[in-house]
């Protein structure tokens, strides 16, 4: 694995964003990202755009929700209309879809990663490897 791992780097799609915290209704708020926050899309799952624009139709979602270890996580999912249904895709993991959002929208894709380290230094998260 290389030292400084960049945003784009094949490596960088196997890190996960882990919150020390889950995403509550009494905490959702301080969550925010541009104009943006969280709100609660299933029991324990909760959605905000990432990137979303009305001139393209592709979009990205900051999702956090708790996996197996009990540990609550950022992912990200792309969105899709179905007819009038809005869809979520499977949410893949944070660097996944961050080095997706970076194809084609790298200063986006910077700017959300901005945000994260930001969450990372307030001590609210951490970044992982994941297998």
């Amino acid at each position: 694995m290389k030292d400084q791992l960049q945003l784009g780097d094949d490596e960088f799609g196997q890190m996960m964003m882990v919150l020390k915290e889950p995403v509550t209704q009494a905490n959702h708020k301080e969550f925010k990202f541009l104009d943006g926050e969280m709100q609660e899309i299933a029991p324990d799952i909760w959605a905000m755009p990432a990137y979303m624009t009305e001139d393209d139709d592709f979009t990205m979602f900051f999702l956090t929700t708790q996996i197996e270890s009990g540990e609550t996580v950022v992912a990200f999912a792309t969105g899709n209309l179905q007819g009038t249904d809005f869809r979520l895709s499977e949410p893949m993991i944070t660097g996944t879809g961050l080095n997706q959002l970076n194809v084609d929208h790298p200063d986006r894709a910077k700017r959300v990663l901005k945000f994260l380290n930001d969450i990372s230094r307030a001590d609210e998260g951490s970044w992982r490897m994941v297998d």
